[in-house]
């Protein structure tokens, strides 16, 4: 019986996802640097807020965040574990339909404005088509979550950044799936005058041929297109009726499952 070991795309074992909050002016620059070391980001968005100064217009983000994930943050962020259902579900689904009008695609995660949420938010979010939601709390661990609506981040990006990269990018244990997820706002770079942080955390960790780039969405993705592939009971082959290519690692040979795709693993 085969050994079979769940990887990234391209038979990879680390991937890096960054996420940033309420879609200020600053933005522009953190894309400039993602896209220059080819990293990839997901962006939440309040869209209900689009007037207020320092944050991008209507009209910007399409253009803005190609390449990238728009993701909700509320339509005017609220402290929500403050407010009834009524309003919660109003926030999130006004603030998807916003976002999907502008970038032409569904909008399935969000982050917690404020870093609110409680247990009774996480029940009424399936329902409203969020498939998972950030936290502010870190791990400083690079492991994958154990729960798609309460997902941590390894680190906000003053936390150590540097120190939590070296460690990543030197992991090299196959037998792990590592995640490194940075976490903050744009508008902190200016505030606090480190933008020589992110350029130097990008510059470091971008382009390295064994790790997957991906948004918060694609993971989400991936990881259930994995969980749905079909299995024989003796794991000699494998069906994949999913939408993505999947990867695994047979033994020691590293597999590609295509969509629709019926595979022997032996």
């Amino acid at each position: 019986m085969a050994k079979i070991l769940m990887c990234y795309p391209g038979g990879r074992h680390k991937a890096l996802t960054m996420s940033y909050d309420d879609g200020r002016n600053a933005d522009k620059r953190l894309v400039d640097i993602f896209n220059r070391n080819g990293i990839k980001g997901t962006f939440h968005i309040n869209s209900g807020l689009f007037d207020i100064p320092d944050r991008l217009s209507e009209d910007e983000i399409l253009s803005q965040y190609e390449g990238h994930e728009v993701s909700a943050h509320t339509l005017t962020h609220p402290t929500i574990a403050r407010c009834p259902n009524e309003q919660i579900i109003h926030e999130v689904m006004e603030d998807r339909k916003n976002l999907e009008r502008i970038m032409g695609y569904t909008v399935r995660g969000m982050s917690y404005p404020n870093g609110s949420y409680n247990n009774r938010i996480k029940d009424l979010l399936p329902g409203l088509g969020i498939e998972y939601a950030r936290v502010v709390s870190g791990t400083g661990h690079f492991g994958m979550p154990h729960d798609w609506l309460e997902w941590q981040p390894t680190c906000h990006h003053n936390d150590n950044l540097m120190k939590h990269a070296e460690t990543f990018v030197n992991l090299n244990k196959t037998q792990y799936l590592y995640l490194m997820y940075v976490w903050g706002h744009s508008y902190e770079f200016d505030t606090d005058n480190n933008w020589d942080l992110m350029e130097k955390f990008c510059a470091y960790a971008g382009g390295n041929s064994d790790i997957w780039y991906a948004t918060n969405i694609e993971i989400v993705d991936y990881t259930k297109a994995f969980e749905q592939l079909k299995f024989s009971a003796g794991l000699d082959f494998v069906y994949n009726p999913s939408a993505l290519s999947v990867w695994l690692r047979a033994d020691d040979q590293v597999v590609e499952v295509k969509s629709g795709e019926q595979k022997k693993l032996n």
